[in-house]
């Protein structure tokens, strides 16, 4: 960890599971209250927001350039079995906007996706580029959700294709939370 990280993060929020340490990349903001563990990569400009805990300890989390977990949202995944040798890691990708109170356990999500305030993402799930998961939505294990569209409910169903202007959105908020984790940072 770089001295700047160093000295903009609790060194509580940031520790190792089995000697392996989470890494941030150049820009990565971690809020003191949000606890990352283990085997966790940060993005580029990315950002980890109060209260979040992302646990990489039983397999790995990968989260992409400028995305953003936000506050009170869990993060962990599945663990390798005879069932299932590579377990299910959590790869979040670039541009992604976890919103508040989210769970991701285990799935894949791709760039540009919205994942609404209280939505649950379950072990296996793939969601492609440019989703938008509505709140309190519950993806189920091993469910697709493909590109281009809005899925709602529990279990989450497609509702309708996204708007242009929805999708132009997906990138703005994303780079919106690049600017607010700027601000937070010049003020430690």
């Amino acid at each position: 960890m770089s001295q700047h990280y160093k000295s903009t993060i609790s060194a509580a929020a940031i520790r190792p599971y089995k000697n392996i340490w989470p890494e941030l990349m150049h820009g990565a903001y971690v809020d003191s209250s949000a606890q990352i563990i283990g085997n966790v990569v940060l993005g580029v400009d990315s950002s980890v927001w109060p209260m979040v805990v992302i646990r990489g300890d039983v397999n790995k989390v990968r989260i992409g350039n400028r995305s953003n977990i936000q506050d009170g949202s869990v993060i962990h995944e599945s663990r390798p079995s005879n069932s299932n040798p590579d377990g299910h890691p959590t790869l979040v990708g670039e541009d992604v906007t976890v919103g508040h109170k989210v769970v991701l356990h285990g799935c894949t999500i791709g760039n540009r996706v919205l994942v609404g305030i209280g939505a649950i993402v379950l072990d296996g799930a793939v969601i492609e580029d440019d989703v938008i998961i509505g709140a309190g939505a519950m993806v189920t294990p091993g469910k697709r959700l493909e590109s281009g569209f809005l899925y709602t409910g529990s279990p989450a169903r497609k509702s309708r294709p996204l708007r242009k202007e929805e999708l132009a959105y997906l990138r703005i908020v994303a780079n919106n939370y690049v600017e607010l984790k700027n601000d937070y940072s010049s003020d430690s």
